[in-house]
């Protein structure tokens, strides 16, 4: 019955973090280039009571086991990055990036950190900046007299300059992708860092072999599913109740035990 009580516990302590991604997914339904999370987990150690290879009486063999198992415990949270749907808002700086890739950015202690999110600004120096002001990598900047800007899927910016007739060409984007993006850590600000379980980041041009398109005027929305993360809450929220009343039933076959001297 106290094996009972700490599997119950570790169920109970599974479907918490369970609840805590799924609340987490559903808050930034609306972020841009958002990706949602699933915890994986994985049962216990198990206790062998008696063997498989246990001989009874006449030299028979014990066909099953007799285990008790423990419990269960989270082993990771794993993201998915499925495509978003597409948001169109016809801002020339907005891009989203159809297929795989990420933007990359360099943050103010000089690291690059990788992002989804298309969502980009001119700073008053004319730099191409995230909504927090972290600078695009490889940096472009926009001339002051620019009239227009265009973004072909290829990721070449164009500028159109009061003044000329002819576009100027101002750079290229460049995308990252990796060999396990589920790897990626979550650094906040829509924005992932590289880690050992990711690889490292192979770099390309939009449009070659293995990298997205670029997409002017539209960003990516979050790949969360509203109607899914509900079904999952609410079978956590199941799994949860089920575990507490394990605790509860466990508590009084302990209380029936210790009184039956009375």
């Amino acid at each position: 019955m106290m094996r009972a009580l700490r599997t119950a516990a570790s169920g109970m302590y599974a479907q918490q973090l369970s609840i805590d991604t799924i609340s987490n997914n559903l808050a930034n339904v609306n972020t841009n280039g958002f990706k949602r999370s699933q915890v994986e987990f994985q049962d216990l150690i198990y206790q062998t009571i008696q063997s498989s290879h246990s001989v009874r009486n006449l030299g028979t063999v014990v066909p099953t086991e007799l285990q008790i198992g423990h419990g269960v415990k989270p082993v990771s949270i794993e993201k998915s990055f499925m495509q978003g749907s597409p948001i169109q808002t016809d801002n020339p700086l907005d891009m989203s990036i159809e297929g795989e890739g990420f933007f990359r950015v360099r943050r103010p202690d000089g690291t690059i950190a990788y992002t989804r999110d298309g969502n980009l600004n001119r700073s008053p120096d004319g730099r191409v900046v995230t909504s927090d002001g972290y600078i695009l990598d490889p940096e472009m900047v926009i001339p002051e007299d620019t009239l227009d800007l265009s973004i072909d899927r290829e990721g070449y910016l164009y500028a159109t300059i009061y003044g000329r007739s002819e576009s100027q060409e101002l750079g290229q984007l460049e995308l990252a992708r990796f060999t396990n993006p589920a790897g990626l850590r979550s650094a906040g600000q829509n924005l992932f860092l590289e880690t050992d379980a990711s690889g490292i980041p192979i770099l390309g041009q939009p449009g070659q072999e293995g990298f997205g398109e670029i997409h002017q005027g539209y960003l990516e929305g979050s790949n969360v599913e509203v109607v899914q993360e509900m079904v999952n809450m609410i079978v956590a929220q199941r799994a949860y109740e089920v575990s507490s009343k394990a605790i509860k039933t466990a508590e009084d076959m302990l209380y029936l035990a210790n009184n039956l001297k009375r």
